[in-house]
């Protein structure tokens, strides 16, 4: 009988959460050998895991051309969700290892994060909550507070995030517009939105800006301090996506200069590290990289990870292929 391919989920040392593989080993079943490899330093792995036929790849561990080069017997990688900017993807290419993702497990959660960081600084719900505890008790402390039926709501990158946000900002009355230079022409009208021609435009006529496009070489810094300057005056800014995609010393130096009505992120460029001076302006909301999250989210994540290598082992061919 064959030896049967192996296939490892590389994670942090660092997870706080234990991982028990069993959502995993129940997919796999009887079709792969499946080990758990948690590492403490991004790149250095121990010397089991090349030997692997198949990695399932946490966002921690940095798969580099160097390191790619080193598994023997490496024929498919598996991220375990949307962004894969920690593998060589140009090099796996090269070595023909097929790179795949898991592009729609946490589609809900994160355009309702996007709204929900959206809301609270729409309604002033951080000046609020901290009138509150201040010991006042006055609607004057959500002042000024504007109506959002009317208001512009900008996406930048209208995938299926982007449009699961679209849709829901059309809920709460937003007049919604995109730029996305990589959807079909024709694809606002089967929406129901407008399409901007230029990331410019977007940016001097949104109310709000959200991004909701991936980190590549074209989108790392683009919301520049000279963009973010373009945005109209008390404009929202809210990142749900990449952190790299603001640069952090431009965004302080807008915090500082009060041109925006107020950023909400998720995620920042440096995750977890952030200048300390971020969380001195009220008008600045963070929250942890929470926005992927739910109970059956990481549920789908695992098992659609589990999914892509048992298909391509099985010879069913490959979904979701990113290189």
């Amino acid at each position: 009988m064959a030896e049967r391919p192996r296939v490892f989920m590389l994670d942090t040392l660092h997870n706080e959460k234990s991982i028990d593989l069993a959502i995993e080993a129940e997919i796999l079943g009887e079709t792969a050998q499946l080990s758990l490899a948690q590492i403490a330093e991004r790149d250095n792995f121990p010397e089991e895991v090349f030997a692997a036929d198949a990695l399932i790849l946490s966002p921690y561990p940095q798969l580099s051309a160097k390191i790619l080069r080193s598994f023997r017997n490496l024929r498919v990688v598996v991220r375990n969700g949307v962004g894969y900017d920690n593998v060589d993807v140009k090099a796996a290419r090269e070595l023909g290892i097929p790179v795949c993702n898991v592009p729609d497990y946490g589609t809900e959660e994160v355009a309702d994060h996007a709204l929900l960081l959206t809301l609270a600084l729409e309604r002033n719900l951080y000046r609020a909550l901290n009138a509150v505890r201040g010991g006042s008790w006055s609607w004057q402390a959500a002042q000024p507070t504007r109506r959002l039926r009317g208001q512009r709501f900008g996406i930048v990158g209208c995938g299926r995030i982007g449009t699961a946000a679209a849709l829901r900002a059309k809920a709460f009355g937003f007049a919604v517009q995109f730029f996305d230079p990589y959807v079909a022409s024709g694809y606002e009208k089967a929406i129901g939105v407008e399409r901007c021609a230029t990331l410019a435009q977007l940016l001097q006529t949104s109310d709000v800006v959200s991004l909701h496009c991936p980190l590549t070489a074209e989108t790392r810094g683009m919301v520049s301090l000279s963009r973010m300057q373009g945005m109209k005056t008390g404009a929202f800014l809210v990142n749900t996506a990449r952190g790299p995609l603001i640069p952090e010393a431009d965004l302080l130096e807008m915090l500082r200069s009060g041109h925006l009505g107020g950023v909400a992120l998720d995620v920042i460029e440096r995750e977890p590290e952030h200048s300390p001076e971020l969380l001195t302006f009220s008008n600045c909301l963070l929250t942890p990289h929470t926005a992927f999250y739910s109970e059956e989210s990481l549920t789908d994540l695992r098992a659609g990870a589990a999914r892509v290598v048992v298909r391509f082992l099985r010879g069913e061919g490959l979904i979701n292929v990113v290189n």
